[in-house]
């Protein structure tokens, strides 16, 4: 399985978690590839995990778009700890891309992604929580029937604004009668 990470490489964003788990995700033989910028100690930390498992992790430090999409797109699963996410919109890209996403149950994570059904949900932030969804993610991985059926609940999901549009609509013309 290759796990995708695009972000900022800070505490907040949970980055810390992904280097205490990436030898649980390299020990069942999963790959990790990671674009990011950030804190220099993260930066470090990545940089070594890569020349130490090559094959297995590689990092980019910067951003780029394109490479960003193609990560999304291209991984088995988007990792997406962050301690805390007002909104969030890689955890909806990677859906639109059929790429499950994994997420700290907080803010627009939590809003967006149900677990076992669009992706995979977990709490606390911490490593051993994000190791466990890791373990849920491969172990329906491996049943390819669950697995597409994974992939599909996230891209069937509408992601734009005509559902909450409509919704806004009606409340206001049921509003509008009462005053007319």
């Amino acid at each position: 399985m290759l796990f995708g990470v695009v972000s900022r490489l800070t505490a907040q964003k949970g980055t810390d978690l992904i280097v205490q788990a990436a030898p649980d995700i390299i020990a069942q033989s999963g790959q990790l590839v990671m674009l990011g910028k950030g804190d220099a100690d993260l930066e470090n930390a990545l940089r070594s995990m890569a020349q130490q498992h090559p094959g297995r992790v590689h990092v980019t430090i910067g951003f780029d778009e394109s490479l960003a999409h193609l990560i999304e797109a291209g991984a088995d699963c988007f990792l997406m700890p962050s301690r805390f996410e007002p909104c969030g919109l890689n955890q909806l890209y990677s859906r639109a891309y059929g790429t499950p996403p994994i997420v700290h149950a907080t803010g627009g994570l939590a809003d967006s992604v149900v677990d076992k059904v669009t992706g995979f949900v977990f709490a606390p932030a911490t490593a051993e929580a994000l190791i466990a969804a890791v373990e849920r993610a491969f172990s329906r991985y491996r049943d390819p029937a669950a697995w597409d059926c994974l992939v599909q609940g996230g891209l069937s999901q509408s992601l734009d604004w005509s559902g909450s549009a409509a919704r806004y609509e009606s409340v206001y013309q049921n509003l509008r009668l009462r005053v007319i």
